[in-house]
Formats: structure tokens, sequence, C-alpha cells
């Protein structure tokens, strides 16, 4: 049977620009479909995903880091999730839901989810699911596929048949199943520049 590959929306808020000086507060995963080299399946984003806020790892934060999160640190600090422990369990989730397929994170865009994804797996886990590079970003594949500078792609220029239904409302979990939704459009779009006025 050939190799299939399990496309995982993942969305992270945290309370600065980079992981270790700063703290992921929230992380969200989403199946966004399957891939077997030729084909890519969809799946329903909302069936199968997993949620955590975690404990602070530093105190420094940047207010309006904060602001866009929209999460209490100070609450976070008392109730949030250990990070070995929550790293842990997103593991698990991850080969739960991959079975004997590899996991692929997708992130949008992928400069900053992915950098707080690794550390904290790198960081606190033993065995990362996505090894230290299974990720794609849904940014540069919109650039390519649009033909246009990255100045051009961000998730105001994307055209109305791409667009996911859902809001963006900056909970990690609503986040990752709006862009597993934007992912699946994306990826069986063929392509073209997109009409401007």
């Amino acid at each position: 049977m050939p190799p299939i590959d399990v496309h995982i929306s993942i969305d992270v808020e945290a309370d600065g620009p980079v992981p270790g000086p700063y703290s992921m507060l929230s992380l969200g995963m989403a199946v966004a479909g399957r891939f077997d080299g030729e084909r890519f399946v969809a799946a329903d984003p909302e069936e199968q995903t997993f949620y955590t806020e975690v404990r602070p790892i530093s105190d420094t934060f940047v207010d309006d880091a904060l602001q866009v999160a929209r999460l209490d640190r100070d609450r976070l600090a008392r109730e949030g999730a250990d990070p070995r422990e929550a790293m842990e369990s997103a593991g698990r989730w991850v080969r739960e839901v991959c079975g004997a397929d590899t996991p692929v994170a997708v992130c949008w865009p992928l400069a900053f989810d992915w950098p707080f994804v690794n550390y904290y797996f790198v960081q606190y886990t033993e065995d990362p699911p996505f090894g230290f590079s299974a990720c794609l970003d849904m940014k540069t594949v919109y650039q390519h596929k649009a033909h246009v500078t990255i100045d051009r792609a961000g998730k105001d220029d994307l055209p109305a048949h791409l667009r996911p239904h859902r809001p963006h409302t900056h909970n990690a979990r609503d986040d990752a199943i709006e862009q597993a939704e934007l992912w699946g459009r994306l990826v069986k779009w063929s392509g073209g520049r997109p009409n401007r006025p």
C-alpha cells in the first residue's frame, strides 16, 4: 500500500513572536484531509480536532500579541496545562488520527505556527510526531498557484472561491478548522492570477 500523508491544520495563539522567550498559549489542530501523492481527499475539519491551553513558559510577553490571542495569561499560569503534558497529549492525538500514515502539519503562515509547534514538541516530548520538517505552508502554496508576489499573498487577497465560510476567531481550534477548510480548497485549486479591480 502506498504511503499516505495526513494533512493536519495547526493554529497557535502565543504571547510573542518566537518560542522560548515567549510562550504558546493555545494549540488547535484539525484533520484537513489525506494525500496519496496523486489525489487529495478532504476531511470534514470538525470531525477530528484537538485543543489545549498551555501554561506560559516565561515571564516575557508582548501586550499586542495578548490582545490578538484574547487569552488571560494570569489564568493560564494557574490553570493551563503543563507544557509537557499538553504536548504529549497532542502527540498522542496526532498518532491516533494518523495510524500508520504520515502526519504533515499545514499552517497559515507556517513561519509563525510551525516554530512554536516544533519547539514545544522537541522541548517537551521524546518523539515529535511531525519529525523536524513534515510541514507545508499554505501561504506559499497560494502565492505559487496565484502567481503573485508575497505582498499580494495575504488572507485578505484570497479570491472568494477559496475563502473559508467559517470565521477567523483567534481561538486556536476554530482557526485550525477554518484553515483546514481553506487548505482543502487550495490543494484542489488549479491556480491562476486572481482578478483585481
